[in-house]
C-alpha cells in the first residue's frame, strides 16, 4: 500500500504539469480547469496543448488523490500506520523530464510516454495485490483491480494519442534494455522512432 501511495503521489505532480494548477477553484466545470497543487510542489501553468491530455490529467489527478486517501485509511484502520507520501527517486526522474519539457507539442509527446511508463510500472505491484493480499481485505483487492483496469485503459489511450499525434504506432511502456533507475534508463519507454 505504501508503494502504491508513493507512486500515485508522484503522479499528482506529473498531472499538475499537464493540466496546470488552480490555487483557488471555482464551481464551474470547464476545459481550462486545473488541478489542486500537491504539497511541496509549486503551482504551475498547464504545459499540455492537447485537450485530451489536459482532460486525462485532471481525471487522473482526482482519481489518484482519492485512492491515496483510501489506501491511507486502510493502513490506519488495519495496521495503525499513519503514512506520509514521498516521491521515489525513479519517479523524481520522470517528473524532471516533464518539468524540463517545453510547453506544447514537446510536452505532449513527453507526457504521453512518461505517464504511460509510469502506469505500466504499477502493474506488477497491482498484480501482487490482487493475487496475494489477505482475503480478509477484499476492499483492497477490489481497489487494486479497479486501478489495474483503469491504468491499463489509460496506457492504451496514451498509445493511441502517440500514434494519432506523433505517428508513433509501436510505443511500448517498458524498456527491457536499461533499468529505469540508471542514468541511461528511460522513464519514457521505447519505440522505433527517435524522441
Amino acid at each position: 500500500m505504501k508503494q502504491i501511495i508513493d507512486h500515485h503521489y508522484s503522479a499528482l505532480r506529473m498531472t499538475e504539469l499537464a493540466a496546470g494548477t488552480d490555487v483557488k477553484r471555482n464551481d464551474t466545470l470547464s476545459t481550462t480547469e486545473g488541478t489542486a497543487p500537491t504539497p511541496s510542489y509549486p503551482p504551475t501553468k498547464a504545459k499540455a496543448s492537447l485537450p485530451e491530455i489536459q482532460s486525462n490529467a485532471r481525471m487522473e489527478n482526482r482519481t489518484q488523490r482519492e485512492q491515496i486517501l483510501q489506501l491511507e485509511k486502510f493502513l490506519s484502520d488495519w495496521y495503525g500506520i499513519s503514512y506520509q507520501p514521498t516521491t521515489p527517486p525513479e519517479q523524481s526522474a520522470a517528473i524532471a523530464i516533464l518539468e524540463h519539457a517545453q510547453a506544447g507539442k514537446s510536452f505532449d509527446h513527453a507526457y504521453l510516454e512518461v505517464f504511460a511508463r509510469h502506469h505500466y510500472e504499477l502493474f506488477e505491484p497491482l498484480n501482487a495485490c490482487i493475487t496475494g493480499a489477505d482475503r480478509r481485505h477484499y476492499d483492497l483487492i477490489r481497489l487494486c483491480r479497479q486501478m489495474w483496469n483503469a491504468q491499463t485503459s489509460a496506457v492504451d489511450e496514451m498509445r493511441e494519442l502517440l500514434e494519432r499525434n506523433f505517428s508513433i504506432a509501436d510505443y511500448q511502456p517498458f524498456n527491457d534494455e536499461q533499468p529505469l533507475h540508471t542514468e541511461h534508463g528511460s522513464p519514457r519507454g521505447q519505440h522505433s522512432g527517435g524522441d
